[in-house]
């Protein structure tokens, strides 16, 4: 058992994605980025936003740095991309954009919305899941650990991440609702300005590591 599984790995690894995928912090993005649609929305959206996001992490595992090296893109050029896109999801939070679509769209029709937004790629999927973080940190785990042992221990990691985060998905929307709407507006406008605040770091690291590496 221990030839193909290194527990140690595994803690490490586990802590490294826990604290860079943050499903507790996820959760609340979700809820509310999902508010106002059906159940079942909100469920195939979890499900879908894992499933998109762990297809995406274990591409990159197995062929991230070699499309990287291919196609002479840099982390930092994730960092920097994936920033800008965040920032524009955090803008859209503090200002409630996207809640006062889907409050007009709800009074129009009166019921609930039949087309919503399907957010399980942009912003869930990536970069909210499948961040520039994780993907750097992945790279940088499979290649200080070597060989099959190293990479299945590293999976296993990644795949409990994910299964955690797909857990607090389909709970958040309804701690949401018992919480009421003044206390998600609140929450969404303070979410909005943290997830602006580290899109604009994911931007200066990516900055600072392109004019460095020069």
């Amino acid at each position: 058992m221990t030839e193909f599984f290194q527990i140690e790995l595994f803690v490490s690894a586990f802590a490294v994605l826990f604290v860079l995928i943050d499903p507790p912090g996820c959760a609340p993005v979700f809820a509310t980025l999902t508010k106002g649609t059906s159940s079942s929305h909100q469920r195939d959206m979890a499900f879908k936003s894992v499933l998109i996001a762990a297809i995406i992490l274990i591409g990159f595992v197995f062929g991230g740095e070699f499309i990287f090296e291919k196609l002479g893109i840099s982390l930092d050029a994730l960092r920097i991309a994936g920033g800008i896109m965040l920032f524009i999801i955090g803008l859209n939070m503090v200002f409630e954009k996207r809640t006062e679509k889907r409050e007009e769209r709800a009074e129009e029709m009166l019921e609930e919305v039949d087309d919503p937004e399907d957010i399980s790629v942009f912003p869930m999927g990536i970069p909210m899941i499948a961040g520039p973080g994780t993907m750097a940190s992945l790279l940088i785990l499979t290649g200080e650990n070597p060989g099959m042992e190293g990479l299945l221990t590293i999976l296993a990691a990644l795949l409990v991440v994910l299964v955690i985060t797909l857990l607090s998905f389909l709970a958040a929307p309804r701690l949401m609702r018992l919480m009421g709407d003044n206390v998600v507006n609140v929450i969404t406008r303070v979410l909005g300005v943290l997830l602006a605040t580290l899109a604009a770091q994911f931007i200066l690291d990516g900055v600072a590591g392109a004019l460095f590496s020069v």
